[in-house]
């Protein structure tokens, strides 16, 4: 027997997926912006191992001689960004999503168990909720780094204007160095999460998309928030079941 259990709610779905466009164009609108001025690599002394990045990558992404179009893009998007993700962490701090969202005392040695089980090292898991322990630390992590990309991406902005900023994290290259390793963040995130969602499956996804995910009739709910009463709404609807199943 299946039902359809409640996970995300409407307005997270929407934040989630206005980000997703506008992340991708602040990337790419950045890349624009950073071919201009490409100082960063991977090596010591006079070895380079890695430069970001090769003239093949400019190239096959049509990136060079863009700078104007990279910086108009990005000032837009970058005011978008934040009001939807100050939204996003206002509605969770009101709503108490963030419950299920924030990591706790044990999250670390649960999140250590969640990635061996992935791993297939161990079988057990610790217990889950709407959220692992894994996904409750980087989506944590995802938040604070968007909070940090508005933060030096001011300080870069107008690094007069916020001349004490721009000091506070440590000058105006160090500022331009951390936003620029927070992009390498994003990207690792997005592989990783990305890949997730193909382990765990269409139903998973569908659960950002419509907000139900399809359950085992005895599986216990995870998508409640903690001390909820359960609802027609959020209790889950039976599907599959003969007349006078759901009594």
């Amino acid at each position: 027997m299946l039902r359809l259990e409640a996970k995300h709610p409407r307005a997270v779905r929407w934040f989630h997926w206005i980000n997703v466009p506008l992340l991708v164009g602040m990337i790419w609108s950045g890349l624009l912006i950073y071919w201009a001025n490409d100082v960063y690599r991977i090596g010591w002394g006079g070895f380079t191992l890695f430069h970001f990045f090769p003239n093949w990558f400019y190239d096959a992404l049509h990136l060079k001689f863009r700078l104007a179009e990279g910086m108009a893009w990005h000032f837009f998007l970058m005011w978008l960004f934040a009001v939807n993700g100050l939204a996003y962490v206002t509605y969770t701090a009101v709503s108490g999503e963030w419950r299920q969202l924030l990591p706790n005392r044990s999250s670390l040695r649960e999140a250590l168990q969640v990635m061996l089980h992935d791993l297939k090292i161990v079988k057990t898991l610790p217990p889950q909720g709407k959220f692992n322990a894994a996904q409750r630390i980087a989506y944590t992590g995802v938040v604070l780094m968007g909070a940090g990309s508005v933060i030096t991406g001011i300080a870069i902005y107008k690094p007069v204007q916020f001349a004490w900023l721009a000091w506070l994290l440590g000058g105006y290259e160090a500022a331009r160095f951390e936003h620029f390793l927070l992009v390498v963040g994003y990207v690792l995130f997005f592989v990783i999460h990305i890949s997730q969602v193909i382990r765990a499956g269409w139903n998973n996804f569908r659960a950002m998309v419509t907000g139900f995910e399809v359950v085992g009739a005895d599986e216990p709910s995870s998508g409640l928030l903690a001390g909820a009463m359960p609802t027609p709404a959020t209790s889950g609807t039976i599907i599959g079941a003969a007349p006078g199943a759901t009594k």
